[in-house]
C-alpha cells in the first residue's frame, strides 16, 4: 500500500520542519525564480534591441518574448526528468542539481555576446540556453513543496508548504530589484554591461542556496516509502493510470495562477514601455512592491488555508483576479503613475498572493507519495506552457488586435479564471480535518 500526504499522521511527528527546511526550500526556490524572472524583465527590456535588433518595433519584441515563452516549453521536459529520479532516488539530491543546471544557463546568458557581435548565433545561443534555465526550473517546483509538505504536521500544510511558494514572488522581487537598480544607468551603460550583473549575480545565490540545501535530510514520507520497498518503477506511468483526471483539474486550477503572474510582471511591464511610452521605473518600482506584498500574503493566505480550507482561499483569490480583469484593463490603458500603481500592486500582490498561497499545499495533497514529485512538477510545468509561458505572446497578439487597446487582454483573462474556478469546483477539499 503506497503511502498517501493525508496519512502522515502516523509518521513521526517529532521529525517536523525546521527553520532549516523552511530556510531550504524557500532560499532555493527564490534563486531558481530570481533566475527564471530575470528573463522576463531582460525580455521586455533588453533582448529585443540587442538579440534582434534585425528586426523593427513588434516584431522584435514578439520574438523576444517567442524566446521567454521557449523556456515554459521546455520545463516539462525538467519536470519529467527530475521528478522521475525524485521519486526515484529522493528530493533533496534533485533539488541540488536543479540549481546547478539554471545557475549554469543564466550565468551564460550574461556573459552571451549580442547579435551585432557574432550574427543569427546570438538569438540562437539565447534560445539554447533559455531551454537549459527551463529544464532546471522544471525540475524545482515538485521537489521545493514537497520539501516543506512531506516533512510538515498535517494540521500545519499550507503554512509550511507556503514557504515554497514564496519563491515565486521572491524571485520577482530580487529580480525586480537588480534590475531597478540596473536601470538607473545611463541607457548606453544599462544596455552594455548593468542587465548582465544582474545575471552574473546569479552565481553567489546559487552557491548559497545549494550550500543550504546540502544539509537538508530527505522526507519522512518518502523515507517510509523507500523502507517498505514501495518506490516506483515508472512514476509518470503510475500517475497517468491512477490519477488523470486529478491530474487535469489540477493544471486547470494552474491557469489563473499562471496567466496571472505573467501578465502583470512579464507583459505589462512591456506595455507600459513600449506601449505607453512611460519610464522604466513607472512598472519597475510598482512591480518590486508588489512582489514584496505577494511573499507576504502567499505566506498568510497558505496559514489561512489551514484554518478555513484550501479551496476557499483559492477561490477568492481566482474570483478576485476575475472581477479585476477589465478595471486592471482600464487602469493600465490611463498611463496615469497612480493607476498603474494599483494595476500592478493589486494583481501581483493581493491577487496572487491569495491564488498561490494556499496552492501548495493543495496541490501535494491531491497525489499519492509514490508518484507525488512527478506528479506536482507534471501539473505545474505541462500547464505552465499554456498558462504562462504563451501569455506575453498572447497578450501581445491581442493588443495588436485590439488596436492598442486591453480589453481583449482582459475579456481572456476573465475567461481564464473562470476556467480554473471551474476545475477547483471539481476537486475535493484537502485540508486535513480537526476533529
Amino acid at each position: 500500500m503506497s503511502i498517501d500526504i493525508k496519512q502522515t499522521e502516523s509518521l513521526d511527528t517529532s521529525v517536523v520542519p525546521t527553520s532549516r527546511v523552511a530556510l531550504a526550500a524557500s532560499i532555493g526556490a527564490t534563486v531558481e525564480w530570481y533566475d527564471f524572472f530575470l528573463y522576463g524583465s531582460a525580455a521586455s527590456l533588453v533582448f529585443g534591441p540587442l538579440y534582434f535588433s534585425g528586426l523593427d518595433g513588434a516584431a522584435a519584441q514578439l520574438a523576444a518574448f517567442g524566446t521567454f515563452a521557449v523556456g515554459f516549453v521546455a520545463r516539462p521536459v525538467g519536470g519529467v526528468l527530475f521528478g522521475h529520479w525524485g521519486d526515484r532516488v529522493g528530493r533533496t539530491t534533485m533539488l541540488i542539481w536543479t540549481l546547478v543546471v539554471m545557475g549554469l544557463g543564466t550565468a551564460l546568458i550574461g556573459l552571451l555576446p549580442t547579435y551585432d557581435s557574432i550574427g543569427v548565433w546570438a538569438p540562437v545561443l539565447l534560445v539554447v540556453l533559455r531551454v537549459l534555465q527551463g529544464i532546471g526550473v522544471g525540475g524545482e517546483y515538485g521537489g521545493a513543496v514537497l520539501l516543506c509538505t512531506e516533512f510538515s504536521p498535517p494540521q500545519r500544510r499550507g503554512w509550511y508548504g507556503s514557504w515554497a511558494h514564496i519563491g515565486v514572488p521572491g524571485g520577482l522581487l530580487l529580480a525586480s530589484g537588480a534590475f531597478s537598480l540596473a536601470a538607473l544607468l545611463p541607457d548606453d551603460a544599462f544596455l552594455a554591461w548593468g542587465w548582465r550583473a544582474c545575471f552574473l549575480a546569479s552565481v553567489v545565490l546559487l552557491a548559497i542556496g545549494a550550500l543550504v540545501r546540502s544539509r537538508v535530510m530527505e522526507t519522512p514520507a518518502f523515507a517510509q516509502v523507500q523502507e517498505r520497498k514501495e518506490v516506483a518503477s515508472v512514476p509518470l506511468a503510475e500517475l497517468l493510470r491512477a490519477q488523470p483526471r486529478t491530474l487535469v483539474l489540477a493544471m486547470g486550477t494552474r491557469l489563473v495562477e499562471g496567466f496571472t503572474y505573467n501578465l502583470f510582471s512579464v507583459y505589462l511591464l512591456a506595455y507600459v514601455v513600449g506601449e505607453l511610452g512611460r519610464p522604466r521605473s513607472w512598472a519597475l518600482t510598482p512591480i518590486l512592491v508588489g512582489a514584496g506584498v505577494g511573499v507576504v500574503l502567499v505566506l498568510v493566505c497558505g496559514r489561512l488555508s489551514d484554518r478555513v480550507g484550501r479551496k476557499p482561499v483559492y477561490r477568492a483569490g481566482a474570483w478576485g483576479a476575475l472581477l479585476f480583469a477589465f478595471p486592471a484593463a482600464w487602469l493600465a490603458q490611463t498611463g496615469e503613475r497612480w493607476a498603474l500603481a494599483i494595476v500592478f500592486v493589486g494583481g501581483l500582490g493581493v491577487l496572487y498572493g491569495a491564488i498561490y498561497g494556499p496552492l501548495a499545499a493543495f496541490w501535494a495533497e491531491l497525489f499519492e507519495t509514490r508518484y507525488r514529485f512527478t506528479a506536482l512538477n507534471t501539473m505545474y510545468q505541462l500547464s505552465g506552457v499554456l498558462a504562462s509561458g504563451l501569455t506575453p505572446v498572447i497578450a501581445a497578439w491581442l493588443v495588436v488586435r485590439g488596436d492598442g487597446s486591453l480589453w481583449l487582454v482582459a475579456t481572456y483573462a476573465v475567461v481564464v479564471a473562470a476556467t480554473s474556478l471551474i476545475c477547483a469546483r471539481a476537486l475535493p477539499e484537502t485540508r486535513p480535518s480537526s476533529g
